[in-house]
């Protein structure tokens, strides 16, 4: 029944994007990539954020659990934020007629995206469990308090070709009824859809450590 109705939540939103909506004042088509663009990069931030609280549960309570919890939520990051990047890579070529531009915003995503590539890589060059669980745990708490100075801080330091949000400082909302509709929509899409996969993933996780130990048991 929850599969079913964020298929069809998705899917609306998908539809809503490009048949309902109406174009904002001087974005033209671009506006549609501003309902997959922005939800992606606030589902990145969340994952980073859940991540960030298992780690630091690791630290206090010791349990491997925790740490693949950690793990998992990082890789999700990771997707999301890889879709932020791409659709970004969107708008620019259609707007600054590159892929790609240094601007401010680009050059911070790409940024964090190496800060938690490493994070796997520290992870894949630790051999014991425990010593690649405590120094994940650690390196997650740092890498998160870079989050919100590359997505919020740096962008908003520096000049950039990034158009002002819809939704601007002053949470002056320049969308109109229908496009806050799909807006939200998607918003609340991508968060349940993230969420879905994430529990998905912690069951996986549960099941992999519930066979381990029938094997050892066995042994």
């Amino acid at each position: 029944m929850a599969k079913a109705f964020l298929f069809i939540l998705l899917s609306l939103v998908i539809v809503g994007a490009y048949f309902y909506a109406p174009l904002a004042k001087g974005l033209k088509e671009y506006t549609r990539v501003l309902y997959f663009h922005v939800p992606a990069a606030w589902v990145t931030v969340l994952a980073f954020l859940i991540s960030a609280w298992y780690s630091l549960q690791y630290l206090r309570k010791r349990d491997m659990m925790l740490d693949a919890y950690a793990a998992a939520a990082n890789q999700l990051g990771i997707l999301y934020c890889l879709v932020t990047t791409v659709t970004g890579a969107m708008w620019a070529k259609a707007s600054w007629g590159a892929y790609w531009n240094w601007d401010p915003r680009q050059t911070s995503i790409f940024i964090l995206l190496l800060i938690y590539a490493a994070y796997f890589s520290l992870r894949s060059a630790v051999e014991n469990d425990q010593d690649r669980a405590r120094l994940s745990a650690v390196y997650s708490l740092l890498a998160f308090a870079t989050v919100p100075f590359f997505i919020f801080i740096i962008p908003r330091i520096y000049e950039s070709l990034h158009p002002d949000p819809l939704i601007n400082a002053q949470a002056k909302i320049k969308m109109n009824i229908k496009m806050l509709q799909v807006f939200l929509s998607s918003l609340t899409g991508f968060t349940l859809l993230f969420l879905w996969l994430f529990n998905l993933k912690k069951r996986i996780i549960k099941l992999s450590a519930h066979f381990e130990e029938i094997e050892e048991e066995y042994e």
